[in-house]
Formats: structure tokens, sequence, C-alpha cells
């Protein structure tokens, strides 16, 4: 299973988006489900309330809570690399947790956020 980071769902959401279109046929020819987490949801309503935008469809697609598990794996992704000397933006530790605690691969146009944490697990899509 994938789970789409937001700004692949954002792609694919834009109406005129060759890379939203090109990210929406590698997940179909994958044949691989896919969900998101509330963290992406929250981050992709936020940009399309900003923006005015219909919020619907985002809904039908699975979506994976942050459970308390996610918490505990989050909390040490962070704190790992803000030992690092590397800080992370929180929510992408917190969405990496959910990914590795749930056996997903990333789907992401983001590499530089998440590379930091295939030390610990994390997988991308890449097919």
């Amino acid at each position: 299973m994938i789970l789409a980071d937001s700004d692949v769902l954002i792609e694919i959401v834009e109406k005129n988006s060759t890379k939203g279109d090109e990210a929406a046929k590698r997940i179909l020819e994958s044949g691989e489900q896919l969900c998101t987490s509330t963290i992406n949801i929250h981050e992709v309503l936020f940009g399309l309330h900003k923006c005015g935008k219909p919020v619907k469809d985002l809904f039908q697609l699975p979506t994976l809570d942050f459970t308390k598990r996610d918490a505990l794996l989050s909390s040490e992704l962070e704190l790992e690399a803000e030992r690092s000397g590397c800080p992370v933006l929180r929510t992408d530790a917190m969405i990496a947790a959910i990914v590795i605690n749930n056996s997903l691969q990333l789907y992401t146009f983001n590499l530089k956020h998440f590379s930091k944490f295939e030390t610990k697990g994390l997988e991308f899509f890449s097919k």
C-alpha cells in the first residue's frame, strides 16, 4: 500500500497538473492501494481552504490516523534528527512514523525531507 504525501495529493487534485496526472498514472499502474494520513489531510485542507477550492474529493481516500504508537516513533525520529544537527519538520516525522509502523511505501516529491528516515525503515514508492 502507498501513502500519498501532501505534495503528491496537491498535484493530483490540481486540474491542470501534468505532474499530478503522471503521479496518478504511476499509482494506477502499480496496482497498489492508495491511502493517506490525517496529518496529510490537514496539510492539504489548509491549502485548499486558503485558496477557496473544493475539498470533498479528498475525503474519499482511505486515511490512517496518527496513533500513540506513531507518536512514540515520531518523537524518537524527530529527536534523533535534531541531535544529529539536521532538524526535521514535526509533521514529516509524524508522517514517516505512520508509514513505517504500517509497513507502507511513501509517495512524496520531497525526498530530501524524508530521506533521513530511511535508516529507520522508511520505504519510498518507486515503481
